[in-house]
């Protein structure tokens, strides 16, 4: 799996498609990198809509699980003020993350290593809040998962998810952003979620449905590459030659109702 996101080159490519937006890597900034970074439906708006329900404050010690290149942990960090760790298996995506953050001027705020979902590096009860945003469509064991976030957080604090979910019928079309073909994906169905997170104690706090909200956006995507070239950064220079029919096939199971980006929010029992 990790081939399948490290294939690209992805730090030299965002660092030239900076230099041809005419953006000054010295003078970098979180919103600057929100076109490529934020790899996930609905972008820097999908990730404030669901940190904005989080409570986050400047003390808040956050884990984001899946990290990526570290878009959603760069805007945390520059929002609330907080300490974000990002863990991801992907060496050349922490890679960029670190150097991208160091270039934002984040770096005492952000960190990033590489490591397992399954098998976090991190004594219990170490973080007040884990995101994990798109990730669990490549974690085929949802329970050890769930398990080892439920392990670090502390009592009360919350793991909030925002995934792309199997929620109807229909066979999805390979390949899509997470995976070349369907033996790579671990796509599954809201309930699977629900019981990994009751088996790991945790309780639900809310659930919605982003179905509509990714049908609108990818209608604004779609019009805006209608009407300008191409732009220097985006999620080309992640997902590489084929990313427009990535991107095709999961829009069309998001319209045929086969897939949906669904929020789940949980927390640990303080009891």
């Amino acid at each position: 799996m990790t081939r399948h996101y490290a294939a690209y080159d992805v730090l030299p490519r965002i660092l030239e498609g900076l230099k041809t937006a005419a953006v000054d890597p010295e003078h970098l900034t979180p919103d600057q990198l929100k076109a490529v970074d934020e790899f996930h439906i609905g972008g820097a708006e999908a990730t404030a809509r669901l940190l904005d329900q989080l409570g986050i404050t400047a003390e808040t010690r956050l884990l984001d699980i899946g990290s990526g290149i570290g878009g959603p942990a760069r805007s945390i960090a520059s929002r609330y003020g907080c300490k974000v760790t990002g863990i991801d298996l992907t060496p050349a995506y922490v890679e960029a993350a670190t150097h991208l953050t160091k270039l934002c001027g984040l770096s005492d705020k952000v960190r990033f290593e590489v490591a397992s979902a399954t098998a976090l590096p991190f004594d219990a009860a170490r973080f007040d809040i884990a995101t994990m945003l798109h990730v669990g469509m490549n974690i085929p064991d949802k329970a050890a998962l769930f398990s080892e976030a439920a392990r670090v957080l502390k009592p009360g604090g919350a793991f909030a998810v925002y995934e792309v979910m199997k929620v109807g019928a229909g066979e999805l079309v390979y390949p899509v952003p997470w995976a070349e073909t369907a033996t790579l994906s671990a796509l599954a169905e809201p309930d699977v979620y629900r019981n990994a997170a009751a088996a790991a104690g945790l309780k639900s706090l809310a659930e919605t449905d982003r179905r509509e909200v990714a049908i609108t956006f990818f209608e604004q995507v779609q019009s805006a590459a209608n009407s300008a070239a191409p732009a220097p950064l985006g999620l080309h220079l992640l997902m590489g030659p084929t990313v427009g029919e990535k991107v095709k096939n999961m829009v069309s199971a998001i319209k045929a109702g086969v897939i949906a980006p669904v929020e789940m929010i949980f927390t640990v029992p303080a009891d």
